[in-house]
């Protein structure tokens, strides 16, 4: 599958069709180059808080709801381009009220054959938990899909193992991220490369852009587009299949080539995916060792 990733500027929005053409060319854009699977960054939609007036979009509690509540909306507009493209999409994830103690951070991915599946966020940043009151949502999934198995980890998830490795079925994850410091992007990345060399497959990163005064919330961004893979046989001894320029705006692309996973999982230099399990009695009993 041919993978685009966004580094995805956030606009102030003074209408929803201001919005609906926002999407369109971003996603014919893709098309047009290609691409089978779009991924939008975390936190995209909280530019939909702006279509309520700079007090809502500048209030941390109020641009939750605000954007929660203009998600259905969203998601008829995604899976009308996904169909009229021919792509999968998985959009920018947003604060959604859903039946939990507070708001989760939801990503949802969208078909062209008119199916929608989402994805929340499984362990929150300092910010999420501490000021902004997100919270953990429903579990991690695979998605079964005409492209292929595909998983996704939200921003700082990306950052743990054994997350990554409950999606080791899967041919790709998506990470979408938002990250305020370059030291926030770089953890992610290394989070991605990571994943993709731990389960030996291609994982693909997008960002926020630029600078927004009118939000606490996403106020400034550091990050761009990414596309990785385990450093091995059939993948470039980097690991790096694309990368876009540091906070320029536009689609990174790369071909996924799922034989390729599937060759690197069976035959590689290394097997990270199949020796996991060699690791779990050797960290359970760890000597000490004295040597004052």
């Amino acid at each position: 599958m041919k993978i685009a990733t966004a580094a995805y500027p956030l606009d102030w929005l003074d209408n929803w069709a201001q919005y609906e053409d926002k999407l369109a060319a971003w996603v014919a854009e893709a098309a047009g180059n290609g691409a089978q699977l779009l991924v939008f960054p975390e936190y995209g939609a909280m530019e939909l808080s702006t279509l309520d007036g700079a007090t809502v979009a500048g209030d941390l509690e109020q641009s939750i709801h605000s954007v929660s509540e203009k998600m259905e909306d969203a998601a008829a507009l995604h899976l009308k381009l996904a169909a009229e493209h021919g792509v999968h999409i998985l959009g920018a994830s947003a604060p959604v009220n859903s039946g939990f103690d507070r708001p989760v951070n939801r990503a949802e991915l969208y078909t062209p054959a008119g199916k929608r599946d989402h994805q929340d966020k499984q362990i929150m940043t300092r910010f999420e938990r501490e000021d902004w009151g997100i919270t953990g949502g429903g579990p991690l999934k695979i998605f079964d899909t005409a492209l292929g198995r595909i998983g996704v980890l939200i921003c700082y998830d990306s950052e743990f193992p054994l997350l990554g490795r409950a999606l080791a079925e899967a041919d790709v994850i998506l990470v979408p991220s938002c990250t305020e410091a370059l030291a926030g992007y770089w953890r992610v990345r290394i989070g991605a490369m990571s994943r993709a060399l731990e389960n030996q497959c291609v994982t693909a990163m997008a960002s926020i852009t630029g600078a927004n005064e009118w939000s606490e919330a996403v106020d400034m961004n550091t990050g761009t587009g990414g596309i990785f893979g385990p450093p091995d046989k059939g993948f470039p001894g980097t690991g790096v299949l694309a990368e876009g320029t540091l906070n320029q705006p536009g689609w990174t692309y790369a071909e996924a080539d799922l034989e390729a996973i599937d060759h690197v999982r069976a035959d590689g230099g290394v097997l990270n995916r199949l020796h996991w399990e060699e690791q779990l009695p050797r960290v359970k009993s760890v000597a000490k060792a004295d040597l004052y």
